[in-house]
């Protein structure tokens, strides 16, 4: 029978595009017997870039990563390394955003007021495949319910959110400016906003964008 103390440690991805904060959590989770980082990375496409490199059992992602945030990032892997659990941890951790990184297959989401010891046996837990979700996240999940968009009102609001005019959302959704507007105007619609700058800022205030 093999001893905990004989098994190989769990190998770790950080990635955060704040270097002060991973530099620091990957410093404290060295102290970890069990749990070794291999890889680091700072926006998304260099987190999937390690995971495939390096292989890790676990991804410790930030939910807000340049070039893609961590539930993108979540779905990437389960697809290209299905034995990689994905750990995301939040200082924005609004009830759609629970609900999206479950549905990417997600094992675990906590806040980053986390401490490095709880977050150290949150890692261990998913890793032995459970799953845990912060109490207090879930609750706020459950009580704000799910969003009335659908997933292209979704995805036109989210091409807005900058600010761009109607014939540069047409264009990078490949849609014609009436069907633009329409989106547009059924997602503004659906949120009882004045307007579609509104209706950006709702939707992100309960993470459905």
């Amino acid at each position: 029978m093999t001893s905990a103390a004989s098994r190989p440690p769990v190998r770790l991805l950080l990635a955060d595009d704040e270097h002060l904060i991973r530099g620091a959590l990957a410093a404290l989770l060295a102290l970890e017997d069990d749990l070794v980082v291999v890889a680091e990375a700072a926006t998304g496409p260099e987190a999937l870039a390690m995971a495939r490199a390096h292989m890790p059992d676990v991804a410790v992602l930030d939910l807000q990563m340049p070039g893609a945030d961590g539930v993108r990032v979540a779905t990437s892997l389960r697809a290209d390394l299905p034995g990689c659990k994905v750990l995301i941890v939040t200082s924005h951790g609004r009830p759609g955003h629970l609900k999206r990184a479950l549905e990417a297959g997600v094992r675990g989401f906590v806040p980053k007021t986390v401490s490095a010891q709880r977050l150290a046996e949150i890692i261990r837990t998913v890793h032995a495949g459970n799953r845990y979700v912060d109490p207090e996240l879930a609750a706020d999940a459950i009580s704000a319910g799910d969003s009335p968009l659908t997933e292209r009102e979704t995805e036109i609001l989210e091409y807005a959110a900058d600010g761009s005019p109607v014939a540069e959302i047409a264009e990078r959704a490949a849609l014609s400016q009436g069907t633009v507007r329409n989106y547009l105007s059924s997602a503004v619609s659906k949120l009882g906003a004045e307007n579609r700058h509104a209706a950006v800022r709702l939707a992100r205030e309960r993470g459905w964008v």
